[in-house]
């Protein structure tokens, strides 16, 4: 959703405001490219997968069954912050790629918050 004229104008203010006062870590910001902290995201979800599986391994191997769930825990939720990271890196959240050529693209399926904002547009305007 694009913003408006009188929110554009208040970000570009608070832009302005943070460049005069402090003008390093605003081009820090600036300069900073999402897709490397996302695949730092990948890097430490690999890790945490491998530890997670020593940890499985070991439970097994000492028969205790408490380090092996903690394992698979460690494991299953690495897993999920790495597909997560990977799906930003790719840019599956943001945006799809064209589709194939001869295929149609799917329509967009409205959520359920576009329905309820579609509903109070028509309330107010009068449109029962």
């Amino acid at each position: 959703m694009p913003l408006s004229e009188h929110e554009q104008r208040m970000l570009d203010q608070i832009e302005q405001a943070l460049y005069a006062e402090d003008p390093k870590f605003a081009n820090t910001v600036r300069q900073t490219n999402p897709a490397v902290h996302y695949k730092r995201w990948i890097i430490k979800a690999s890790i945490g997968f491998v530890l997670g599986v020593s940890l499985l391994m070991a439970g097994v191997i000492f028969k205790q069954p408490a380090i092996s769930a903690v394992g698979f825990l460690i494991m299953l939720s690495c897993t999920l912050w790495g597909l997560s990271g990977w799906r930003r890196v790719v840019g599956g959240a943001e945006g799809a790629a064209a589709p194939a050529e001869g295929k149609q693209p799917r329509p967009e399926r409205r959520g359920m918050m576009d329905r309820f904002e579609e509903r109070w547009r028509r309330r107010q305007e009068g449109d029962h």
